[in-house]
């Protein structure tokens, strides 16, 4: 049977179901086919006073919520004695297995806690049903932000709020036709219970023991079936060593290993290794597998089984992890590598990963994983050194609430080893990921493409991601492999998208970046007939990449525009795409069906919804031209940029308009100031125009205003740059007699080097502009940079990110500290003391844009430091060069350190170039 989809979003609402929405659901060929139906808690009957609670707008916080992590984005909530929902049997089979996904409070002090929810059929009990809170509950306040280790309540911003549990129906299966509820009883220890989803199936009978097999229990494995409840039972045995046993013989004799009924312990920090056999169970349902590593836990764990070249099917995997990280016991059920394997029915549970997978030939199929704290399926070049993945599949597998992709194809380039050399690995090619439903990933996209080429991505079902992207498209990180080919159709994505970084994601995201490091290469994406509904944010987004085909695909209802090209925290520079016959409805007041943010991307469009039969797209905002002013130059007061009201510009009235000039001229008439042309008239307060200009040079400029006015106006005007920042402060226009009788008015402007904006903002009206000319102050002599070159140091860095790359004079080299480890720091050493009053910060000029919160300080022998720029929230923005200019009273010291304690794009310190400078 298909799993049934999430019912919509509803405002909240006391004793009655929420309204069904139209968004799709599985089916008509579209994610997975499962053996058992879900209901909605939101779409339940509810009683007693019980209420929904749901998700009505896109988060304005890049934390979580209990509602944005749950499938549907929304739940029941049952906080008091009485209080219940319900569902009616509509599958027309019995019911005797239940999976309830559920989430109850944290204990006090953290860690979690247990309690019961009676299960009623037909109104009258039947059984208690445990629940625990106990692998969920981590919390992201006091600088914790995307981590999964800090289980103290007091540091407030929690997230992972939902676990599952599951059991079989006590008496007699619930008949077809049949309700059965979920009830918070006076028995029911917890003081509320929140409830998402619940999976219903009636399982087969448990699968016999194979021919030509052995047993675990032959050699020595004992099952205790004394129910986990999140945690594992202190008196079980270890089964590990007779497990291990077992394979060996396995191997040896060429038969199939069997796992029988019951649960089985694996205990301590040491996995299962086999190779080339069948690894079978009694069904997901009967057969578990369960590690149990001791917590806290110090030792680097391998995957709970390591098989290469094997086939593994019909048991379940679960673990006593309560977090992401070592310390938490948390090490990934199955790594894979080898020829031609297989994985088949297979439930994992609270491990770290799922599937992690390289090789030739392999498959995973009709698997569950619910409840993992990193990735579901992630198919790779890497696993256990196997160096290469080809032709591998991921076919009808059902994922929900991942702590990072639920189905990933990640193709690496190198990995760089403890002594500083590299690995490198062969591209992954031809993957095919079809047929599967990812649902509620709460720290990862629903599918994501990392490289390689020949991929095909079809039929896939994917919906409420908390954070990010749904389905995404591109290259993960410095070390991963260009995207080179890939074909993505008929795949299907609802409520996605997210606000990780505060970066407003897009649902469905084709181009680098998608993992906040803009680099490399995306090309050829082909993406036909695929369906985004309800995205949190835009629809689909293109950030730099090539030879693009966006074709008859249907966004429904974005929540911010349709399609966007760069849009925000994802550049285009540059790039290409064929965007033809594709639909956009639902667009919400002041977005827009479609949008081009870049000045560099070539995208042809043809039969859009929005294009009226072909007419013209919107306008987007261009340097007038087409190529930005100079700086230093001198820029024309008519020559602001197109796209019109809005964009170029904003006026109140228009009055002359200088079409001889330009046809979207407003505002203008001819000028008697020397040198002809058109002069910027009737200002008035409110009013903006916005200028695309390129600065040569990072640094301070004068800036002289050609300017007329009848009267003296104080305060006429001021220059702003794209944040908003005034980059001028009040400028006053003194009385000239006439509005053809021109003066100069000067101001100072710092600006980073590079591509950037600039607004004109008419403060006060009654007064006309001819022109802005802009030098570098105090003459043409060049600053010297005295860090360039010089010797560096720093708190820590990640993998090859070294503080060295900070004064290479390479914008495409950075350095990064420790993930997760405020404060951090790097600093240069100018060789001997040196008189300096500007430092500048760069990232490289692709990256997404982020807030990194830095102090500047200053030290004459490298021990005593003192603070020569108190800390600040310095923004890069690739708007304005990616670029942050410190400017401070000059001071002499030989060393100068950055202090970096929050980051808004990476739980890191990032610089590429620390620029220090006399001027």
């Amino acid at each position: 049977m298909l799993a049934l989809a999430p019912a919509g979003a509803a405002t909240p609402a006391q004793a009655a179901a929420a309204a069904p929405a139209a968004a799709p659901v599985p089916g008509n060929g579209v994610g997975a086919t499962t053996a058992f139906a879900s209901y909605e808690a939101e779409a339940g009957a509810l009683g007693g006073g019980a209420s929904t609670v749901a998700l009505t707008a896109a988060p304005t916080t890049q934390f979580s919520s209990a509602a944005l992590e749950a499938s549907g984005h929304a739940y029941a909530h049952l906080a008091g004695t009485g209080q219940s929902v319900q569902w009616t049997n509509t599958t027309g089979r019995p019911i005797s297995f239940l999976n309830v996904r559920a989430s109850i409070p944290d204990s006090p002090s953290g860690g979690g806690t247990t309690a019961t929810l009676d299960l009623y059929v037909n109104g009258t009990f039947r059984q208690a049903l445990n629940l625990n809170s106990k692998q969920t509950w981590v919390y992201e306040g006091n600088n914790n932000y995307n981590t999964s280790d800090n289980q103290n309540p007091a540091d407030g911003s929690p997230r992972i709020f939902w676990d599952e549990s599951h059991a079989f129906v006590t008496g007699s299966a619930i008949p077809a036709g049949a309700t059965f509820s979920l009830v918070k009883d006076a028995a029911n220890s917890a003081s509320s219970y929140d409830v998402d989803v619940v999976d219903v199936e009636n399982p087969p009978a448990p699968l016999p023991q194979p021919a030509n097999s052995i047993s675990i229990t032959s050699c020595g494995a004992v099952a205790d079936n004394t129910p986990t409840n999140g945690a594992a039972d202190s008196q079980a045995a270890d089964s590990g060593p007779a497990i291990q046993n077992c394979i060996n013989q396995a191997q040896s004799q060429g038969k199939t290993l069997w796992i029988p009924q019951g649960t089985f312990y694996v205990k301590g920090t040491t996995g299962l290794r086999a190779q080339g056999i069948t690894i079978a169970g009694a069904g997901l349902w009967y057969s578990t597998v369960y590690r149990d590593v001791p917590v806290p836990n110090n030792t680097p764990l391998a995957a709970l089984f390591e098989v290469t070249s094997c086939h593994v099917q019909n048991f379940h995997i679960d673990a006593n992890a309560v977090s992401r990280s070592t310390i938490g016991g948390d090490g990934g059920a199955m790594d894979t590598t080898g020829t031609n394997w297989s994985a088949d029915g297979i439930w994992t549970q609270h491990t770290m990963s799922g599937f992690w997978a390289s090789g030739t030939g392999g498959t995973v199929k009709n698997s569950r994983l619910t409840a993992i704290w990193a990735d579901g399926i992630n198919v790779n070049n890497v696993s256990l050194n196997g160096g290469k993945g080809a032709d591998l599949t991921v076919t009808n597998n059902f994922v929900r609430g991942t702590g990072d992709d639920a189905i990933a194809i990640n193709s690496v380039d190198y990995n760089t080893n403890g002594d500083g050399s590299k690995t490198y690995y062969t591209p992954m090619s031809n993957v095919t990921v079809s047929n599967n439903t990812s649902i509620a990933p709460w720290g990862g996209k629903g599918v994501a493409i990392y490289g390689g080429s020949g991929h095909h991505i079809t039929n896939n079902y994917v919906s409420d991601t908390a954070r990010y992207i749904g389905l995404g498209a591109g290259r993960f990180g410095v070390n991963g492999n260009d995207l080179l080919s890939a074909t993505i159709t008929g795949n299907v994505v609802v409520r996605s998208g997210g606000n990780a970084y505060s970066q407003g994601q897009p649902a469905f995201h084709i181009g680098y970046g998608g993992d906040g490091q803009n680099t490399g290469v995306v090309d050829h994406v082909t993406a036909t007939g695929n369906t985004v509904v309800d995205s949190l944010y835009d629809g689909i987004g293109f950030s730099q990449s090539t030879n693009t085909l966006l074709q008859d695909n249907t966004v429904t209802t974005p929540g911010r525009n349709g399609i966007v090209i760069s849009p925000p925290f994802y550049p285009a520079p540059s790039g290409s795409a064929t965007i033809s016959g594709n639909t956009v409805t639902g667009v919400k007041p002041g977005n827009t069906a479609y949008l081009d943010n870049s000045g560099g991307f070539t995208a042809t469009l043809s039969g859009n919804s929005w294009q009226g039969g072909g007419t013209t797209p919107p306008p987007t905002e261009q340097p007038y031209g087409g190529t930005p002013a100079a700086i230093p130059g001198t820029v024309q007061a008519e020559n602001y940029d197109t796209g019109g009201q809005g964009l170029g510009y904003s006026v109140t009235s228009v009055n002359g308009n200088g079409t001889a000039y330009r046809t979207d001229g407003v505002n203008l008439e001819t000028t008697s100031d020397t040198g002809g042309g058109y002069d910027l008239g009737w200002t008035g307060g409110g009013q903006w125009f916005r200028y695309t200009v390129n600065a040569a040079s990072a640094g301070t400029y004068t800036v002289s205003l050609r300017v007329a006015a009848p009267a003296a106006v104080g305060g006429a005007l001021h220059l702003s740059n794209a944040s908003g920042t005034n980059l001028t402060g009040a400028v006053a226009i003194p009385a000239t007699g006439d509005w053809q009788a021109w003066t100069t008015v000067t101001a100072s402007v710092t600006l980073p080097a590079g591509r950037q904006v600039l607004t004109l903002n008419e403060d006060n009206g009654g007064w006309n502009l001819n022109s802005l000319a802009f030098a570098t102050s105090g003459g043409p002599t060049t600053p010297t940079d005295l860090a360039a070159g010089r010797p560096t140091a720093e708190s820590s860095h990640t993998d090859v990110y070294t503080s060295s790359h900070v004064t290479d004079g390479d914008r495409n080299s950075y350095w990064e500290s420790a993930n997760n480890a405020f404060p951090q720091w790097v600093q240069v050493d100018l060789g001997s003391a040196r008189s300096a009053s500007r430092v500048v910060l760069q990232l490289p000029a692709s990256w997404g844009a982020r807030t990194q919160t830095l102090a500047l300080l200053g030290s004459t022998d490298g021990s005593s430091f003192s603070t020569v720029k108190a800390s600040t929230a310095a923004t890069f923005d690739p708007a304005t060069g990616n670029t942050v200019t410190l400017t401070f009273p000059a001071t002499t010291q030989r060393y100068f350190r950055v202090n970096v304690t929050a980051n808004t794009g990476w739980p890191a310190g990032q610089l590429s170039e620390f620029q220090v400078w006399t001027s």
